[in-house]
């Protein structure tokens, strides 16, 4: 699907420098109260030989002849119930409208409902989620990810 110089389309394994690009710089430049966990050596790695090949990866796609992915995300199912494990868009490309066509798929993708964790203080994507029908489960002390920094677990249903 193309509008708008963007392309939504699946990832593939060339994809992984890329996607790990755009996971790295987003986490460094949008959500720098909760430092990575792993080295940038140790997140390349785990795109390219764990995320890509166990997760739903899409990729949004910019730039002359649609080579430059300026955002990502990784969709799973478990028990029944559909998961948004990442959702990042490169900073430059922020407020574009990427994120929404990201959600959009996801949505289309998984169905009914969908759940995901966004740390408390990652107050713009809090708002982004809520925009978009997401509803407030449950807020949790850190302890259950690897930044040991507060999370709020979210869930939208196509009732919400």
């Amino acid at each position: 699907m193309v509008a708008g110089e963007i392309a939504i389309r699946p990832a593939v394994e060339a994809d992984a420098p890329q996607v790990a690009e755009v996971y790295l710089v987003s986490r460094r430049e949008l959500v720098s109260f909760a430092p990575l966990a792993h080295p940038d050596e140790a997140v390349k790695r785990w795109v390219a030989d764990q995320l890509i090949r166990a997760s739903a990866v899409t990729v949004a796609v910019s730039g002359a002849g649609l080579g430059t992915i300026v955002g990502m995300m990784a969709l799973t199912r478990r028990d029944g119930v559909g998961w948004l494990d990442h959702l990042y868009v490169s900073p430059s490309h922020v407020g574009r409208g990427i994120g929404t066509r990201l959600l959009e798929h996801a949505k289309a993708e998984l169905g009914s409902p969908i759940r995901l964790y966004t740390f408390q203080a990652n107050e713009g994507a809090r708002r982004f989620y809520e925009r978009h029908g997401f509803r407030a489960l449950a807020f949790c002390d850190g302890s259950g990810n690897e930044e040991r920094c507060p999370d709020v677990l979210y869930e939208w249903t196509e009732t919400t």
